[in-house]
Formats: C-alpha cells, structure tokens, sequence
C-alpha cells in the first residue's frame, strides 16, 4: 500500500490492485485490516514514516562530535534526490500524498500522517538544540527544515528535476547553524 501511495495516490489505488500486489488473498484486507482502505492506508503511512525516521536517525547517528547536522540532512536530501531519479519522478513521498488526499477528511490517515511528520521533526530539534540552538527554536528549525525538504520533493516530482531538492541542500549549513 505504501508503494502504491507513493506512486499514484490513495484515490488511484483499490484493494484489488493491493491483495494482486501484496500477493495475498483478498479476505485478508478486511481480516488484518477492518477498516478497509482507509485503515490500510493509514498503517503505510505510519510505517512509511517510522522507515523514513529510522533513516533520518541514522544519518544524524553517524555524525562525530565535529560534524554538524546539515552533514546528515545532505546525505538524506540525496538519499531523497536519488530515490526521486531512479523512480523517473515517480515515487514522491507516500506520506506527504496522503497527507494532501486524504488527511483533510479521514482522521485516520491525519493522525498516522502528523506522527509520522513529528517522528521526523523531534529527533532533528534535538540533535540542533545538542548543537547549540536553544530548546523552542531547535524545534522551529527543525519544522522548517522538513518542511522545506518535504516542499523540495513536491516540487521535484511535479517538475520531474531535483532542481529544488539541491536548493534546499545547498542552504542547509546556513539553516543548521546555531545563532550566536
């Protein structure tokens, strides 16, 4: 479901394109899943984002004591850039889709999608307050910085280019940089 979230969307996706994917009897959805495709999609996107978060968490973990944080977020904007190509602009990503689909009228999806965003957001507020920005703005920073990165790979899957992905890499020393 996740796959197909990225690629074409929760209105483009059914159940039976799902169960011929997931190689899996049809009975089995409702099953695993008795919500139907609202619950389904809901779970993809909060294991979307929890794959997205370990990610993120990994570049920031592998960062020595000298090496700053826009270090890990380069790495991960082009981890993002790269996926981005490969697909041929195709898989954006499954959260942000249904984020701007669905969240405004399923309260499932919105709930699975806001934490997803959060699980992003708090690991990074803390490793720039850990590099010098007080506790509210590390928070504002970090809200901003996935915004932007989020923003960037919209606009590159619409633009099929990652023209604005590299913009937003290219500022990120200046948005990681602690004021004085």
């Amino acid at each position: 479901m996740a796959g197909l979230l990225q690629r074409q969307g929760y209105a483009a996706t059914g159940l039976n394109q799902v169960v011929a994917e997931a190689h899996a009897p049809k009975g089995s959805i409702y099953h695993h899943f008795p919500g139907g495709k609202e619950q389904l999609a809901a779970e993809a996107v909060a294991t979307s984002g929890a794959f997205v978060a370990a990610v993120l968490e990994h570049e920031l973990d592998r960062l020595g004591p000298r090496q700053r944080t826009a270090r890990a977020l380069e790495r991960f904007v082009d981890l993002l850039a790269d996926q981005l190509e490969r697909s041929v602009y195709v898989e954006g990503c499954p959260v942000a889709t249904a984020a701007l689909e669905v969240a405004p009228t399923s309260d499932l999806v919105a709930v699975a999608a806001a934490g997803a965003f959060t699980s992003w957001i708090d690991p990074l507020a803390r490793r720039l307050e850990h590099d010098g920005f007080p506790a509210r703005a590390a928070r504002t920073r970090a809200t901003v910085l996935v915004a932007a990165i989020e923003g960037a790979l919209v606009l590159d899957k619409a633009a099929r280019r990652t023209d604005a992905l590299l913009a937003v890499r290219s500022e990120l020393a200046l948005l990681c940089t602690p004021p004085r």
